[in-house]
């Protein structure tokens, strides 16, 4: 279970879009209330895979059926839907009303998560160092990058900015997963400065993790409990993408530096 913080979900929330509050749940049961089958996909009454977003890769993983087994390899939301496409041997799709046990492939679950937070205190890092906003950015397991309006970019800021990642890792930041009121979050210098006044009004209430003491986003990925729980961060490479648009890349590794 997440670190929850002071405001619940918003109603219905923690009921059907399990991984929005608990990014350690790995099992739960669903029934089918959509079938594509032109697409290969399903929708469920209520799901624990990530639909991809915000630049994390969608969870995959398996739904038992009473016909066996079907391999999840792909998540998306579409239009308030959530669709599982299922691999392409599926052979017929289970019918509206079907029950079903589903299973995230947790390693790369969790990879993803030490991933996004490693990226999300490179940002806090950025903010706090530099006063530089993030622009952009992208990760899979293990290793992502972020884009920065820096002037300049040069291998030594890439040096002095691994330093300061692995120090605020080491320092254990609590995270925590809280639900601000579109009031007080458009209120929000930290929300703000990571483009959250760009997220449709409609969006009420917005889903905030907090990398306590260090950094504050509006975002809907998962995430450890805690920053140590990332391990460690190599920045592999620092490019220039243009005038005003610097991109850092990391890989994540375990604690005593091998790749995890």
């Amino acid at each position: 279970m997440g670190v929850p913080g002071t405001n619940p979900p918003p109603p219905g929330l923690a009921e059907t879009e399990l991984f929005a509050v608990d990014a350690y749940r790995t099992e739960f049961d669903a029934t089918i209330t959509e079938v594509d089958h032109e697409g290969g996909r399903i929708a469920l009454s209520r799901t624990a895979f990530y639909p991809v977003g915000g630049g994390q890769p969608s969870d995959t993983g398996t739904l038992q059926t009473a016909a066996g087994a079907l391999a999840v390899t792909g998540v998306r939301r579409e239009r308030g839907t959530i669709w599982h496409t299922l691999a392409p041997d599926a052979g017929e799709l289970p019918a509206v009303g079907a029950e079903v046990q589903g299973e995230i492939d947790w390693d790369r679950r969790h990879r993803l998560m030490r991933t996004h937070t490693a990226l999300h205190i490179l940002c806090g890092v950025i903010w706090a160092d530099y006063s530089i906003p993030v622009t952009g950015g992208n990760m899979e397991p293990m290793k992502g990058r972020l884009d920065f309006p820096f002037p300049e970019m040069s291998t030594e800021l890439g040096s002095q900015v691994e330093r300061r990642i692995n120090e605020e890792i080491a320092r254990a930041h609590e995270i925590v997963v809280d639900f601000l009121p579109r009031s007080l979050a458009d209120a929000d210098p930290a929300l703000i400065r990571t483009s959250a006044n760009l997220i449709p009004q409609e969006i009420d209430p917005l889903r905030v993790i907090d990398i306590v003491g260090l950094d504050r986003q509006a975002d809907g990925g998962t995430h450890v409990l805690s920053t140590a729980e990332v391990g460690g961060v190599r920045v592999v490479g620092t490019e220039s993408k243009g005038k005003d648009n610097k991109r850092i890349r990391i890989e994540v590794v375990d604690a005593q530096g091998d790749t995890a």
